[in-house]
């Protein structure tokens, strides 16, 4: 099923607290970054049994591949308005992967990728007020994992604007519900704490803060997106090459912009549900 809009929601760009987004040009005129939207076209595949399997992902990217015609291209034709997909979290991938802290049981543990900025002082401000926050709200800070990616095929207009992409693990804390069940309410608190770390950051009112963005933060489901054309999304993403990388469900947005600048935050805006922005 795929379904296509022109215009979406406002989403976290360009807030002057933090300085504008790097993508983004300044405020000039009766042009404001603030007024940026998402948008364009989305598809999804699923298995109506729910059983998990790499194959969700690469019939979810082929989709992806398909709607490629509801992308914009620029001058630089490596550079396109941005893409992503959501998946249901792969425990068995994070399970065998090589972290340095112990993993959760499914569903007693969340996921945040995360943009970064480029500045390195400014990224361990940023990282430093993550874990901090995350306390503060009752949770239970895990640690840190580097997401691998390969930048080689960016347009040369992309690669300036390209953040560090890291993800952080939640652990459910006391005040999140039961363990092993309640996972609303865990999921609700992952909601406050995402605004909580993003109003902390915003904050700062520190231009270096620049291209910060928390992508997603769900115990249920995980988003890899970028400034990516759709062809480039799986290249660039290591993990969603891997075999042990399943879901039983995968979304996939590709966007295309009819009167925004394209930027890493504004690709697939959705964190955790899809609709048409026209309705």
């Amino acid at each position: 099923m795929t379904a296509a809009s022109k215009h979406g929601q406002k989403t976290e760009v360009g807030r002057g607290a933090v300085g504008r987004d790097p993508g983004l040009p300044p405020e000039q005129g009766l042009y404001s970054p603030s007024n940026e939207h998402d948008s364009c076209g989305v598809g999804f595949v699923v298995d109506m049994h729910n059983r998990k399997s790499h194959d969700i992902i690469a019939k979810g990217l082929e989709i992806l591949i398909n709607l490629d015609h509801r992308g914009a291209v620029g001058a630089d034709p490596k550079a396109g308005d941005g893409c992503g997909i959501l998946v249901q979290i792969p425990h068995r991938f994070f399970a065998a992967a090589a972290l340095d802290f112990a993993l959760p049981e499914p569903g007693e543990y969340a996921i945040c990728p995360v943009f970064l900025p480029r500045n390195p002082e400014a990224r361990a401000i940023v990282m430093a007020l993550i874990e901090k926050t995350t306390a503060d709200e009752g949770q239970i800070f895990l640690g840190w994992r580097d997401v691998p990616v390969d930048n080689r095929g960016l347009g040369e207009s992309v690669k300036p604007t390209e953040p560090v992409i890291k993800q952080f693990f939640v652990g459910r804390g006391a005040n999140a519900g039961k363990p092993g069940a309640d996972h609303d309410v865990f999921e609700r608190r992952l909601f406050i704490l995402r605004k909580a770390i993003s109003n902390g950051v915003y904050a700062l009112r520190d231009p270096r803060m620049a291209g910060f963005y928390p992508v997603s933060l769900s115990s249920r489901t995980v988003v890899y997106k970028g400034l990516l054309l759709a062809t480039q999304l799986a290249d660039y993403f290591k993990d969603l090459r891997h075999p042990l990388f399943e879901s039983a469900l995968a979304l996939v947005h590709q966007r295309f912009s009819t009167n925004t600048f394209p930027t890493w935050s504004l690709a697939h805006p959705y964190r955790m549900v899809a609709h048409n922005g026209e309705i």
